[in-house]
């Protein structure tokens, strides 16, 4: 079966073919960076509208990388929620319309429920997959939450994020530290050049086995470290702060992924979204792995990020069930739980 996949909830048009679930035939997105950067922030205005001029050729560019045709489409997945209702509309208004002309049914899919299924996707004809039930941690600019799947289409909440996500806090320290947006990426590569144990930013851990998550107080910890610094921020001292900062985030992650495991009794983790793209996330959960004997999946950068593959890969799993949606569905830029 060959699922066309649609994300168009934040500021990324993305879409991917993708065969019975987890083979990703093709995945292509177009990035609004250079549209949002001069703001050091995402304009939901100017995200729909890239969205309606992006859509139609980033869709053709996905079939065409597949070498297939629209006709040879067995099914649709589109973001349906949560994320900027503009966008999300763009998306879900493109699947409804192909899905009536061309007479396929179409799925509205939770786009963070989506980020692990990430973990099954493949361009190999080898891929050991992740097993049920096993956790995710969802690490994205907009959520941070920790899920017990169940199955392909069901899910637990564990914890979420209170206040800021991580990748929220990412962006704001970056801001902070003048080093533009997106924030993530450039936090990542300053830390790289700096001291992760010359700042002692407190862990918000919240308490012992606690789930959820809280980064606002991290974030309002780095603004006054660097307003006490009278204006001596040199490219040495923000490395420091940018990897101190940075390992703060990190040791939550890390240690509340651990701690979810150890609650449910699962052996498998996988970590999606925006923010599993750090290089030291990535490497100290693997040191984690190794210790605690524990099966880790993170999906290359590029299914970690926004895309269509994973909600390919989501909606290919609703279809079969028979989840498919009517003309009338709507966008749901808040999703109960999330």
């Amino acid at each position: 079966m060959l699922i066309l996949g649609i994300e168009s909830s934040c500021d990324d048009t993305a879409a991917a073919v993708v065969e019975d679930g987890h083979r990703v035939l093709s995945s292509v997105v177009s990035s609004q960076d250079d549209i949002h950067s001069r703001f050091g922030g995402i304009v939901p205005e100017l995200a729909s509208r890239r969205h309606v001029e992006s859509i139609i050729p980033v869709v053709d560019g996905a079939l065409k990388t597949a070498s297939v045709t629209i006709d040879d489409i067995d099914g649709i997945a589109v973001s349906r929620g949560p994320g900027l209702v503009g966008s999300i509309l763009v998306g879900l208004s493109f699947a409804k319309a192909v899905s009536f002309v061309k007479a396929v049914p179409f799925t509205g899919v939770n786009h963070i429920e989506s980020h692990p299924l990430a973990a099954f996707l493949h361009e190999e004809d080898s891929h050991e997959p992740p097993r049920f039930p096993f956790v995710s941690l969802v690490v994205s600019g907009g959520h941070t939450t920790l899920l017990l799947m169940e199955s392909h289409t069901s899910y637990r909440i564990l914890g979420q994020t209170l206040d800021d996500a991580a990748g929220e806090a990412f962006d704001k320290v970056a801001k902070l530290l003048g080093l533009g947006y997106p924030g993530g990426a450039a936090i990542d590569r300053l830390a790289r050049t700096g001291d992760p144990a010359s700042v002692q930013f407190t862990r918000p851990y919240l308490a012992k086995g606690n789930l959820d998550f809280s980064f606002s107080g991290i974030k309002t910890a780095v603004l006054t470290h660097v307003r006490g610094l009278d204006g001596a921020l040199d490219g040495k001292t923000a490395g420091d702060v940018a990897a101190s900062f940075q390992e703060a985030v990190v040791d939550v992650l890390v240690d509340k992924a651990l701690w979810a495991l150890e609650a449910t009794g699962s052996t498998d983790l996988v970590v999606a979204g925006g923010v599993a793209c750090n290089s030291r996330l990535r490497a100290r959960l693997s040191e984690a792995a190794k210790k605690e004997a524990v099966r880790l999946f993170i999906p290359p950068p590029r299914f970690c990020s926004d895309n269509g593959a994973m909600v390919a890969a989501l909606g290919y799993h609703q279809i079969k069930k028979g989840m498919t949606g009517d003309l009338d569905m709507n966008a749901m830029p808040t999703w109960e739980g999330f």
